[in-house]
């Protein structure tokens, strides 16, 4: 076992690994915790860090737990990361990872990181699921090696009615089919889709193309393409924060970007003056057009924001941003800075673009009050972070 080494876990990258120090440079390595001491052998070699594979446990932390699923763990499915991981830790570990990507990207030691909000139900939370196909029909998802499929026969994130279709289908894809794509709505109602291997835009292969959503009493639809939170308990969670942080009075004008069918824009509608929507995806446009069409005081234009920012006049009291994981685009930021709203509410699935967009904030006369981590993905590494900022002067 020349090649082999011993090496102490000391911290959690966000990513998933674990990190210790060999000589002299960052070791990284999959399924392991902190405080755990294992013998290691070098997957990836770089001069400055390295990627390694646990060879042999020599120390395990208290931590750490029985996986629930059979297809968790080294080459195997790469959806979950941290199976092996007590719920309570996963929960710390997030804390500690947007803490530290402030600090180290963002240049915010002093950061006010609060504890990660739960998920009422740290499994079956997912309302939708996208199947990817192996070349035997079977239906299955990304392996760790980010390139081939591997079929599964069970799933503990996905919710029990997706788990029980996949169940009927005997693990099998319809004919043709590169990916299939379920929801399930909060009345039970249902949507399949498929692509075939050339395309990239999911065609229903049920009668309905849209399912129903409900959140804090109000129904929004989502049609076959359309994004929306994954965790529908932790999509209230969202939306509550967001209220709670911007503590609107009926008067203001407020952004909604990157707003797509309308969830932050409804509730927010309810307690300012005037919202404007904006949102680049078509089928989330219309969706949004009539998910909040009781609501004379939204105004939703389709565009990308960067674009849309940088046409519309008139002061603005506050903005929610809510980006893709790679977080808002440059000229976005600067043409939201440029309307120097007085709040910037922040949602962010990456708090490594988020820590780098809030360097840009703060150092643009902002003050970041506090990060929220919300435990929207429970059993992976993905975290989404409500950010609060407030403009100085």
């Amino acid at each position: 076992m020349a090649d082999t080494f011993q090496l102490e876990l000391t911290g959690m990258a966000y990513g998933g690994s674990a990190v210790g120090r060999h000589n002299d440079r960052a070791i990284f390595v999959p399924y392991t915790l902190p405080g755990e001491r294992i013998r290691a052998r070098l997957t990836l070699d770089k001069k400055r860090f390295a990627q390694a594979e646990m060879i042999e446990l020599l120390a395990a932390s208290p931590d750490r737990t029985e996986p629930r699923c059979p297809h968790f763990g080294p080459g195997l499915c790469g959806g979950c990361h941290w199976q092996h991981i007590r719920y309570e830790t996963q929960l710390a570990l997030k804390q500690q990872i947007v803490a530290d990507q402030l600090r180290r990207i963002g240049g915010l030691p002093e950061a006010v990181v609060l504890p990660t909000i739960p998920s009422p139900d740290p499994w079956y939370y997912r309302s939708h699921v996208t199947f990817q196909v192996s070349p035997t029909g079977r239906l299955g998802y990304i392996s760790t090696d980010d390139r081939s499929v591997l079929p599964i026969t069970e799933c503990h994130i996905i919710r029990p009615e997706l788990l029980e279709d996949f169940r009927q289908r005997n693990g099998h894809a319809p004919k043709g089919a590169a990916r299939l794509r379920v929801q399930v709505g909060s009345a039970g109602d249902w949507l399949a889709a498929t692509t075939a291997p050339d395309e990239r835009t999911f065609q229903p292969v049920t009668t309905t193309t849209a399912v129903g959503y409900t959140v804090k009493g109000r129904s929004f639809q989502v049609t076959t393409g359309s994004f929306f939170q994954v965790n529908l308990a932790q999509a209230e969670t969202l939306v509550n924060l967001l209220l709670d942080r911007l503590a609107l009075t009926g008067a203001e004008r407020v952004f909604d970007l990157y707003s797509g069918v309308g969830l932050f824009s409804a509730f927010l509608a309810e307690r300012a003056a005037h919202i404007t929507a904006v949102e680049s995806f078509p089928l989330a446009v219309q969706d949004a057009l009539d998910n909040l069409a009781d609501l004379p005081n939204v105004e939703i234009i389709e565009g990308a924001v960067e674009t849309v920012l940088s046409q519309l006049p008139g002061v603005y009291d506050a903005a929610v941003l809510d980006p893709p994981r790679a977080g808002v685009d440059a000229r976005a930021l600067a043409a939201l800075i440029s309307h120097a709203p007085r709040q910037i509410v922040y949602v962010s699935c990456d708090p490594s673009t988020l820590a780098r967009d809030a360097r840009t904030l703060t150092q643009n006369g902002y003050r970041l009050l506090n990060a929220q981590p919300v435990d929207m993905f429970p059993q992976t590494y993905h975290i989404e972070t409500v950010a609060a900022f407030v403009k100085d002067g």
